[in-house]
């Protein structure tokens, strides 16, 4: 007896759902075993450096190495590098002066903590701000040819501006700004700097991936009498989630550099760059406080790499053809 037709007509859509459905969640465990490899070896990498640095705490010079007059590697002295348990235990040692506070005393990772979800809070604004700024110029430039001549070259020598020297000016041009009821606030400037560092990766990343798909896959969209806009959402954007998502990664790591820069440029209260300003004052002959307000600044690096780590996994049916990378 012969099918209907429709059965006929859909029978080949029906099949390939299994096999679909299970590459896909092929593909999904792939990506998460491979931040799962990462994962294992940024630890790995921390082991290595805390044993390096063991190492040449007690076995390298006290005056440190020089070449040619230069000193390229720390005096071993425990006013330049103590060891890491030393470190270890600041983190629980208690914090000197303040005003009088009830219950338990606050401790120096409780310092450490409030100041880091202060930098955070910042570096967010900044990244959020940094990610809008780069992805409006990277459509500009996809859309214009003229544009992407124009404004490339500047995106890429705006890098080349010392954040030192432009922090400062970033807050005198905002200090007593005021429009209506909204009035700049210091932690403002601090963001504007951390979008300074991150609009560039986004930017420069995303031109690329607007960029990738093949002449193919344009020719088949302009056959089909797309417009750019639907050009955009259908083909474009999705295949550029391969490169921005690299992209937004180090645009996460570069704002909390910055933010952490900025506050120690602007001396701004409450972050982790014055932290590390405060402990550097009171590090007469242990620095220990130092490190750890410096151990602090490079989890929030990770924390935030994290984040885009995770956006990734999101985002994982968009970069099918970086499975293999």
């Amino acid at each position: 007896m012969t099918a209907p037709a429709s059965d006929v007509l859909r029978r080949p859509l029906e099949t390939p759902a299994a096999p679909v459905a299970t590459a896909r969640s092929g593909g999904l465990r792939r990506r998460v075993a491979r931040h799962g490899v990462r994962a294992l070896l940024v630890a790995a990498a921390l082991v290595a450096l805390g044993a390096i640095w063991e190492a040449y705490k007690d076995w390298g010079p006290a005056n440190g190495v020089t070449v040619l007059g230069a000193r390229i590697l720390p005096r071993t002295g425990d006013a330049s590098m103590p060891h890491l348990s030393r470190i270890w235990h600041a983190f629980g040692s208690p914090e000197v002066g303040g005003a009088i506070t009830f219950g338990p005393p606050k401790t120096v990772l409780d310092s450490v903590v409030d100041a880091g979800f202060h930098t955070l809070r910042w570096a967010a604004a900044g990244f959020a701000l940094g990610v809008v700024v780069g992805m409006l110029l990277a459509l500009l430039m996809n859309r214009l040819v003229l544009a992407e001549r124009a404004l490339m070259p500047y995106v890429v020598l705006s890098q080349t501006v010392p954040l030192i020297a432009l922090a400062p000016l970033v807050t005198r041009w905002g200090q007593g700004s005021k429009i209506g009821s909204f009035e700049w606030q210091p932690w403002m400037s601090v963001s504007v700097i951390a979008a300074y560092l991150a609009f560039f990766p986004v930017s420069v990343g995303m031109v690329r991936g607007l960029a990738s798909p093949t002449a193919v896959h344009a020719d088949y969209f302009r056959c089909s009498a797309a417009g750019w806009w639907k050009t955009l959402a259908r083909l474009k954007l999705p295949a550029s989630v391969p490169y921005l998502v690299p992209s937004l990664r180090l645009a996460a790591a570069g704002a909390v550099v910055g933010t952490i820069v900025a506050e120690i440029s602007t001396g701004l209260d409450g972050g982790v760059g014055r932290l590390i300003i405060t402990y550097s004052q009171q590090a007469t002959g242990d620095p220990s406080r130092v490190y750890a307000a410096v151990i602090g600044a490079a989890v929030l690096g990770l924390a935030a790499a994290a984040v885009i780590g995770l956006l990734d996994l999101a985002l994982w049916r968009y970069s099918r053809g970086t499975e293999s990378r």
